[in-house]
Protein backbone atom coordinates (compact mmCIF):
# COMPACT_ATOMS: atom_id res chain seq x y z
CA UNK A 1 0.00 0.00 0.00
CA UNK A 2 1.26 3.31 -1.00
CA UNK A 3 1.01 5.40 2.09
CA UNK A 4 1.02 9.59 2.23
CA UNK A 5 1.78 10.67 5.53
CA UNK A 6 0.16 13.86 6.33
CA UNK A 7 -1.63 16.53 8.23
CA UNK A 8 -3.87 18.42 5.83
CA UNK A 9 -1.02 21.10 4.74
CA UNK A 10 0.76 22.13 1.73
CA UNK A 11 4.21 20.30 1.92
CA UNK A 12 2.15 17.03 2.53
CA UNK A 13 -0.47 17.59 -0.24
CA UNK A 14 2.02 18.65 -2.80
CA UNK A 15 4.22 15.64 -2.13
CA UNK A 16 1.51 13.98 -3.06
CA UNK A 17 0.71 15.89 -6.18
CA UNK A 18 4.24 14.94 -7.53
CA UNK A 19 4.68 11.52 -6.84
CA UNK A 20 1.02 10.94 -7.99
CA UNK A 21 -1.70 8.60 -6.58
CA UNK A 22 -1.61 7.50 -3.16
CA UNK A 23 -3.66 4.55 -1.29
CA UNK A 24 -4.26 6.01 1.92
CA UNK A 25 -3.12 9.00 3.84
CA UNK A 26 -2.29 8.41 7.64
CA UNK A 27 -2.38 11.22 10.30
CA UNK A 28 -0.59 10.82 13.23
CA UNK A 29 -2.26 12.59 16.58
CA UNK A 30 0.73 13.29 19.38
CA UNK A 31 0.89 14.49 22.62
CA UNK A 32 2.51 17.76 22.08
CA UNK A 33 3.08 20.27 24.71
CA UNK A 34 0.93 23.24 22.61
CA UNK A 35 -2.55 21.54 20.45
CA UNK A 36 -1.47 20.85 16.66
CA UNK A 37 -3.61 23.23 15.02
CA UNK A 38 -4.27 20.29 12.52
CA UNK A 39 -5.56 17.83 15.68
CA UNK A 40 -7.38 21.16 16.86
CA UNK A 41 -9.24 21.09 13.34
CA UNK A 42 -9.25 17.39 13.34
CA UNK A 43 -12.56 18.02 10.77
CA UNK A 44 -11.16 19.86 8.20
CA UNK A 45 -8.14 18.30 8.00
CA UNK A 46 -10.00 14.93 7.05
CA UNK A 47 -12.54 16.68 4.93
CA UNK A 48 -9.48 18.54 3.17
CA UNK A 49 -8.26 14.50 2.19
CA UNK A 50 -11.62 13.58 1.38
CA UNK A 51 -12.57 16.35 -1.10
CA UNK A 52 -8.88 15.65 -2.85
CA UNK A 53 -9.92 11.84 -3.11
CA UNK A 54 -7.75 10.05 -0.53
CA UNK A 55 -9.25 8.20 1.85
CA UNK A 56 -7.44 9.02 5.80
CA UNK A 57 -6.43 7.57 8.72
CA UNK A 58 -6.46 8.97 12.47
CA UNK A 59 -4.19 7.09 14.58
CA UNK A 60 -3.27 8.47 18.29
CA UNK A 61 0.52 7.70 19.74
CA UNK A 62 1.13 7.06 22.56
CA UNK A 63 3.73 9.46 24.45
CA UNK A 64 6.98 7.54 24.98
CA UNK A 65 5.71 4.80 22.59
CA UNK A 66 5.39 6.71 19.09
CA UNK A 67 8.43 5.67 17.08
CA UNK A 68 6.44 1.68 17.76
CA UNK A 69 3.26 2.39 17.32
CA UNK A 70 4.05 4.05 14.21
CA UNK A 71 5.68 1.32 12.47
CA UNK A 72 3.15 -1.50 13.89
CA UNK A 73 0.45 0.49 12.13
CA UNK A 74 2.41 1.22 8.87
CA UNK A 75 3.08 -2.78 8.99
CA UNK A 76 -0.56 -3.45 9.51
CA UNK A 77 -1.53 -1.51 6.19
CA UNK A 78 0.91 -3.55 4.51
CA UNK A 79 2.73 -0.19 3.72
CA UNK A 80 5.10 -0.93 0.40
CA UNK A 81 5.95 3.19 -0.03
CA UNK A 82 5.69 6.09 2.40
CA UNK A 83 5.70 9.41 0.90
CA UNK A 84 7.02 12.52 3.09
CA UNK A 85 7.26 16.34 2.82
CA UNK A 86 9.97 16.96 4.76
CA UNK A 87 12.44 19.35 3.17
CA UNK A 88 15.48 19.88 5.47
CA UNK A 89 15.29 19.11 9.06
CA UNK A 90 18.13 16.51 9.31
CA UNK A 91 16.65 14.63 12.36
CA UNK A 92 13.20 14.20 10.87
CA UNK A 93 14.41 12.52 7.89
CA UNK A 94 16.66 10.78 9.75
CA UNK A 95 13.37 9.48 11.59
CA UNK A 96 11.65 8.77 8.67
CA UNK A 97 14.46 6.62 7.32
CA UNK A 98 14.38 4.58 10.40
CA UNK A 99 10.58 4.07 10.45
CA UNK A 100 10.67 3.03 6.51
CA UNK A 101 13.52 0.72 7.64
CA UNK A 102 11.88 -1.24 10.23
CA UNK A 103 8.41 -0.88 8.37
CA UNK A 104 10.17 -2.55 5.25
CA UNK A 105 8.88 0.27 3.01
CA UNK A 106 10.49 2.71 0.40
CA UNK A 107 10.85 6.42 1.59
CA UNK A 108 9.91 8.45 -1.01
CA UNK A 109 10.55 12.34 0.02
CA UNK A 110 10.27 14.37 -3.01
CA UNK A 111 10.48 17.86 -1.32
CA UNK A 112 14.01 17.09 0.28
CA UNK A 113 16.45 19.59 -0.67
CA UNK A 114 14.83 22.11 -2.21
CA UNK A 115 14.86 25.63 -1.53
CA UNK A 116 12.20 26.43 0.95
CA UNK A 117 10.77 30.06 -0.47
CA UNK A 118 11.12 28.78 -4.12
CA UNK A 119 9.28 25.67 -2.60
CA UNK A 120 6.41 27.47 -1.41
CA UNK A 121 5.84 29.85 -4.77
CA UNK A 122 5.73 26.37 -6.51
CA UNK A 123 3.22 24.93 -4.38
CA UNK A 124 0.90 27.98 -5.08
CA UNK A 125 1.98 28.34 -8.85
CA UNK A 126 0.86 24.47 -9.04
CA UNK A 127 -2.71 25.44 -7.55
CA UNK A 128 -2.61 25.33 -3.99
CA UNK A 129 -4.67 27.33 -2.04
CA UNK A 130 -4.15 27.17 2.08
CA UNK A 131 -5.50 28.61 5.20
CA UNK A 132 -2.53 29.69 7.71
CA UNK A 133 -4.55 27.78 11.01
CA UNK A 134 -2.08 28.48 13.13
CA UNK A 135 1.63 30.56 13.48
CA UNK A 136 3.96 32.59 15.50
CA UNK A 137 2.78 35.49 17.39
CA UNK A 138 4.92 37.58 15.06
CA UNK A 139 2.76 36.37 11.95
CA UNK A 140 -0.66 37.05 13.71
CA UNK A 141 -2.09 39.31 10.94
CA UNK A 142 -1.48 36.32 8.56
CA UNK A 143 -3.71 33.45 10.70
CA UNK A 144 -6.97 33.47 9.32
CA UNK A 145 -5.91 34.34 5.52
CA UNK A 146 -5.89 32.56 2.23
CA UNK A 147 -2.49 32.39 0.53
CA UNK A 148 -2.79 32.34 -3.03
CA UNK A 149 -1.18 33.33 -6.13
CA UNK A 150 -2.12 36.76 -5.24
CA UNK A 151 -0.74 37.41 -1.57
CA UNK A 152 1.93 34.67 -1.93
CA UNK A 153 5.01 37.17 -2.23
CA UNK A 154 3.71 39.51 0.60
CA UNK A 155 3.52 36.69 2.82
CA UNK A 156 6.80 35.29 2.11
CA UNK A 157 8.43 38.74 2.36
CA UNK A 158 6.46 39.05 5.88
CA UNK A 159 7.64 35.71 7.19
CA UNK A 160 11.44 36.94 6.24
CA UNK A 161 10.75 40.12 7.73
CA UNK A 162 9.78 38.44 11.28
CA UNK A 163 12.47 35.98 10.87
CA UNK A 164 10.53 33.05 9.65
CA UNK A 165 11.27 29.98 7.12
CA UNK A 166 8.69 31.40 3.91
CA UNK A 167 7.88 27.56 3.98
CA UNK A 168 7.46 27.39 7.57
CA UNK A 169 8.81 23.88 7.65
CA UNK A 170 10.08 24.66 11.70
CA UNK A 171 6.36 25.20 12.69
CA UNK A 172 6.66 28.96 12.03
CA UNK A 173 2.80 29.04 11.09
CA UNK A 174 0.51 25.56 9.83
CA UNK A 175 -1.37 25.91 7.08
CA UNK A 176 -4.80 23.51 5.58
CA UNK A 177 -4.93 23.30 1.99
CA UNK A 178 -8.50 24.12 1.39
CA UNK A 179 -8.07 23.67 -2.95
CA UNK A 180 -5.67 21.68 -5.30
CA UNK A 181 -5.58 20.76 -8.65
CA UNK A 182 -7.14 16.86 -7.24
CA UNK A 183 -9.86 18.47 -5.03
CA UNK A 184 -13.22 18.09 -6.20
CA UNK A 185 -14.41 21.08 -4.45
CA UNK A 186 -12.96 23.84 -2.13
CA UNK A 187 -13.32 23.00 1.22
CA UNK A 188 -15.09 25.58 2.84
CA UNK A 189 -15.17 26.79 6.18
CA UNK A 190 -15.95 29.44 9.07
CA UNK A 191 -13.66 31.09 11.46
CA UNK A 192 -14.88 30.65 15.17
CA UNK A 193 -12.04 31.60 17.31
CA UNK A 194 -8.46 32.02 17.96
CA UNK A 195 -7.01 30.60 20.90
CA UNK A 196 -3.60 31.47 22.46
CA UNK A 197 -0.62 29.30 23.60
CA UNK A 198 2.15 31.92 24.84
CA UNK A 199 3.53 32.91 22.11
CA UNK A 200 1.26 30.63 19.58
CA UNK A 201 -1.87 31.74 17.61
CA UNK A 202 -3.93 28.88 16.64
CA UNK A 203 -7.34 29.41 14.42
CA UNK A 204 -10.30 27.32 15.26
CA UNK A 205 -12.68 26.68 11.99
CA UNK A 206 -15.49 25.08 11.34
Amino acid sequence: MRILLSSGGKDSFYASLLVGNVDLAVMFSYEFPRPSPHLINIGKSIETHLKAGIPVLIKYLRRGFERAETVEILRKLETSEIIAGDVYVEDHLKYMEGIAKETGATLIEPLWGENPEELLYKEIERGLEVLVIGCRSSLEKWLGVEVNRHNVIDFAESCKAHGADPLGEEGEYHTLVINSPIHRERVLYQKVSIEIYKDYYIMRIL
